[in-house]
């Protein structure tokens, strides 16, 4: 049987190849998020009312959420949509991205090097604390953002209603990272994205994207990776809200959810059909090992058997799922 592990402690440095299979992509919207840490999209909400609070994936920000906490607002809920450090709001713009400078931008320092998953945890602890004095928390994650959802309900159990991820990381003893999960056999199909990367995620401390590329191929690679079946306009609109770093030691961080904490909490998995960078097998398998430890709280599953990683471009379908978890929780 599959065991939950209880400790999430971070190994040491990160390799090019396994900072590579721990991509886990989520495109940004083009809107920009607002304020340091989260911004609000929401109607008026009465007191009590159900706080969402939304965390983005790698190379992203919270404002890949804006379509999605639109339709939640409208529907009278409380939006949260998290930038993590350095992202969104706070976004690192290296200069030789900017003039497109290969070269230079192959060394160019990042503030993202030396983050790591105690960061992140830190960032959407503090959000769901705050988001709690108000009412019950939904908290969800997309891709790389799993590991936080998990992190977060290992920390602060008593303060959430309900979890979700979304094509997400659910790390568990047998694969306790995001690069445990990606280099698992399920995973042998998706893309990655090696020949794009810029210098060398281990000096740089960060696996660094080059998503201003005029390249044909690339862009091809890029495509079928985060959104194959979206018009090629809205595919570039995506890649514009996409960062260029994310710190190697949030793909090689664990986050293994404890069966007393985080698996005591509500949990439903929004399962994407057609995902390139994190293989619906994968994302079973991951289900599965969260399932077998756990076994009186399983996941609740909702399929999008024709989504890409990124979701639908719809985002009608993804409210509605996640708009039915503000009645549900324990039992």
């Amino acid at each position: 049987m599959f065991m939950m592990d209880d400790t999430n402690e971070e190994p040491k440095g990160a390799t090019r190849r396994s900072a590579l299979r721990g991509l886990g992509l989520a495109a940004g919207g083009m809107a920009l998020a607002t304020g340091i840490g989260a911004s609000q999209a929401a109607a008026a909400p009465r007191r009590g009312a159900v706080t969402y609070v939304l965390v983005h994936g790698t190379h992203s920000a919270g404002a890949f959420w804006m379509p999605v906490a639109r339709e939640l607002g409208l529907r009278g809920h409380r939006v949260i949509m998290v930038d993590q450090p350095w992202h969104g709001a706070e976004a690192f713009v290296a200069g030789s991205y900017q003039r497109q400078d290969l070269a230079a931008m192959a060394v160019e320092p990042s503030p993202l090097k030396g983050l790591g998953l105690d960061d992140y945890e830190a960032r959407v602890t503090g959000i769901v604390r705050q988001a709690a004095r108000n009412g019950p928390v939904v908290l969800v994650g997309h891709s790389l953002g799993g590991v936080s959802v998990s992190r977060v309900a290992d920390a602060v159990p008593h303060l959430l209603q309900h979890i979700c991820y979304m094509a997400a990381f659910c790390p568990s003893r047998v694969l306790p990272t995001a690069d445990a999960c990606t280099a698992a056999p399920e995973n042998a199909n998706a893309v990655s994205p090696v020949e794009l990367t810029v210098g060398d995620p281990d000096r740089l401390g960060v696996l660094r994207l080059n998503f201003r590329t005029g390249v044909s191929g690339e862009l091809a690679l890029l495509k079928e990776m985060i959104c194959a079946d979206y018009p090629d306009a809205d595919f570039r609109r995506t890649l514009a809200g996409m960062q260029t770093d994310e710190p190697v030691a949030a793909y090689a961080g664990r986050a293994v959810g404890r069966a007393d904490t985080w698996g005591r909490v509500p949990r439903t998995y929004l399962r994407f059909g057609r995902d390139r960078t994190i293989a619906t097998a994968l994302q079973d398998r991951m289900i599965a090992e969260a399932d077998a430890a756990t076994p009186g709280n399983r996941f609740r599953v909702r399929d999008f058997p024709e989504a890409s990683h990124v979701g639908p471009l719809d985002p009608t379908p993804v409210a509605d799922a996640l708009d039915a978890l503000a009645g549900q929780g324990a039992g």
